[in-house]
């Protein structure tokens, strides 16, 4: 599910956001320290979250 208005530079960074071990792990185990963490600075601190976002339409931390 790909949105059409992500740049080039968005899919380079949301797979960046993808192979993250940590947001990786909080989309994987939905709880836990890594969880809290992605969830509370993917709101405009990390840009790599914000393009994960942007491409996919969900939140870095949601499966």
């Amino acid at each position: 599910m790909i949105k059409t208005s992500a740049t080039q530079k968005d899919m380079q960074m949301a797979k960046r956001c993808v192979t993250c071990p940590v947001c990786s792990h909080a989309r994987k185990k939905q709880h836990g320290i890594a969880f809290w963490f992605v969830k509370n600075i993917e709101n405009g601190r990390c840009p790599y979250c914000s393009a994960y976002e942007r491409v996919y339409g969900k939140k870095a931390h949601e499966a």
